[in-house]
């Protein structure tokens, strides 16, 4: 496991809610606490001869807060009337509901507050991701079966 899957995973942790999670794989053994006070990311690699000092992750917060600012200054200057929809998970991203079925949302096509946009696969569980406003599709900002970021902005919504 490399580190952009553990700062994958700490983001996901964050993002879940969930106050304790402990992974333990053949050589890594992993536990990312979150409290109200503090959070702790704890990665232990365990070698097979010998035990390796623990190594103390930045924390989830910090990673979590770190993409926001860079990402959105870029959409208020090109389209400040717009409202962007972002990802509230990682995984990947589906414009459709299966292979066979049609897509969500167009751009152009009206929405209404809860319509559904896309899914998000996280872990083998499809998330759908609905509207929390009601306008027009504007643009679609990422391609259909691709990995997407927490807080990565998927749609341009015009609410006028």
């Amino acid at each position: 496991m490399d580190l952009k899957e553990i700062q994958n995973l700490i983001k996901f942790v964050a993002k879940s809610g969930a106050s304790e999670v402990k992974l333990e794989m053949d050589d890594i053994k992993i536990t990312i606490k979150t409290g109200s006070d503090s959070e702790t990311t704890i990665v232990q690699q365990v070698p097979v001869a010998a035990q390796a000092p623990q190594v103390a992750m930045p924390a989830a917060p910090a990673l979590v807060e770190a993409p926001a600012p860079a990402a959105a200054p870029e959409p208020a200057v090109e389209d400040s009337k717009y409202i962007t929809v972002k990802s509230p998970i990682i995984g990947t991203f589906y414009r459709k509901p299966s292979p066979d079925k049609p897509l969500f949302v167009e751009v152009g096509q009206s929405i209404a507050e809860g319509d559904v946009l896309c899914i998000i696969e996280a872990m083998k569980l499809f998330n759908e991701i609905e509207s929390e406003v009601s306008g027009k599709i504007v643009k679609i900002l990422v391609d259909d079966s691709t990995p997407v970021e927490f807080d990565q902005p998927l749609f341009l919504v015009d609410p006028s």
